[in-house]
């Protein structure tokens, strides 16, 4: 399929990046779509949803002009092919020379695909440019048998019955990918450069997600044993975790509410020898960001998600196992958990406000698993 739709990124006057939704043979810009992505960055939106956001809309608009299909009104029959042309579409090829194997989406990537198509739907619907009656295919009723922990179905049971989305794939439980302390020290030891040794560890000790690390600011770390110079009453080191909209690389914190994360004097340790090797790097030495680019031009520039993920991507083929920012601190949460910590410390920790967010990092082990068996077994022999 041709794509008549392209998802734009244009920088504004002022250096603020946006992303719009553009006619791919005359750049116009489309109109609705471009609507919808200026409501995300009303909402507080980073820019890289935003950018996955473009993609997703340009591809259904692109879909529906192939399909002649009006995007303003597609019937519940045309939505569910779109949902199984996701799937069975190969992907096209990368770079210069193609695959010999055809790339496929993933159920999941449909599904996130799905989601957003259904979000732009109802923006339009608010808009008055999209029917109604397309809205009302977009979920339907479904009834919970079984409950999510914590949540309340009512004195009646109903709220039992909550409206799913009609166009998404049953997928299984992906499980999870956890690291062992290990694994994460070897990939330090392999990072070769103070300033990766230093990101890394960051994730691991404190569980901040990437988008917190690259945002963090030098006033953001208070790595003395008092801070009290700094106007701050916190004891001990530590940093805090601020979102900002104005970060030039983008980042932005996902949590709305500000934190302070400990650190160990490990750590501290770490942004010394990293502090040393970005005075040596000419322009990179100042700067308020602490991330920034010492390796590649331009030198002293914010460290952005890409280069962010260049780093992750090359460790893991060193590493020979997945490595991703998103499992560092999915494995400290699960090591504090494991450890005996609160769950309600490891919440505040990890910045979650809902504690069914803690849901997903607490995860038995075989180990455990067979130590509770052996456990019972050796009080049954012994009585």
């Amino acid at each position: 399929m041709s794509h008549h739709f392209l998802a734009f990124r244009s920088v504004s006057a002022g250096g603020g990046v946006r992303w719009v939704v553009v006619d791919a043979g005359t750049y116009a810009l489309h109109p609705q779509a471009t609507a919808y992505l200026a409501s995300l960055r009303s909402r507080g939106c980073s820019v890289n949803t935003e950018r996955a956001y473009a993609g997703r809309v340009a591809l259904y608009l692109s879909y529906c002009q192939d399909q002649r299909i009006d995007w303003t009104a597609p019937r519940f029959v045309e939505l569910g092919g779109l949902q199984r042309w996701l799937v069975a579409e190969p992907l096209p090829a990368r770079g210069q020379r193609p695959s010999l194997e055809p790339r496929f989406r993933s159920p999941g990537t449909a599904n996130a695909v799905m989601t957003v198509v259904s979000g732009f739907l109802r923006f339009g619907s608010v808009h008055g440019w999209v029917t109604p009656e397309t809205v009302a295919v977009l979920s339907e009723p479904k009834q919970l048998f079984h409950l999510p922990p914590g949540y309340d179905p009512g004195e009646r049971g109903q709220f039992r019955t909550v409206e799913a989305a009609s166009f998404r794939f049953a997928l299984t439980d992906p499980g999870f990918e956890e690291l062992s302390h290990e694994q994460i020290a070897a990939v330090i030891d392999s990072a070769g450069r103070a300033r990766d040794r230093f990101l890394i560890t960051l994730l691991a000790c404190t569980g901040l997600r990437i988008g917190e690390a690259l945002g963090l600011r030098r006033e953001d770390l208070h790595l003395l044993s008092s801070s009290r110079v700094l106007g701050c009453g916190t004891a001990g080191p530590h940093l805090h975790v601020r979102r900002r909209t104005d970060n030039p690389n983008g980042a932005l914190a996902k949590s709305r509410r500000p934190r302070t994360v400990p650190v160990t004097a490990g750590l501290v340790a770490l942004y010394t020898d990293y502090q040393y090797e970005r005075d040596t790097a000419g322009p990179a030495a100042d700067g308020e960001m602490v991330f920034v680019n010492l390796f590649r031009l331009p030198v002293g520039r914010p460290m952005s998600y890409p280069n962010a993920k260049d780093l992750f991507d090359r460790l893991a083929r060193a590493a020979d196992h997945p490595f991703r920012p998103h499992m560092l601190r999915h494995s400290a949460a699960t090591a504090w958990l494991r450890g005996g910590v609160d769950r309600d410390v490891v919440q505040r920790l990890l910045g979650h406000l809902s504690p069914l967010s803690m849901e997903r990092y607490r995860h038995v082990t075989d180990a455990e698993t067979r130590q509770a068996v052996e456990r019972v077994q050796a009080l049954r022999d012994h009585r």
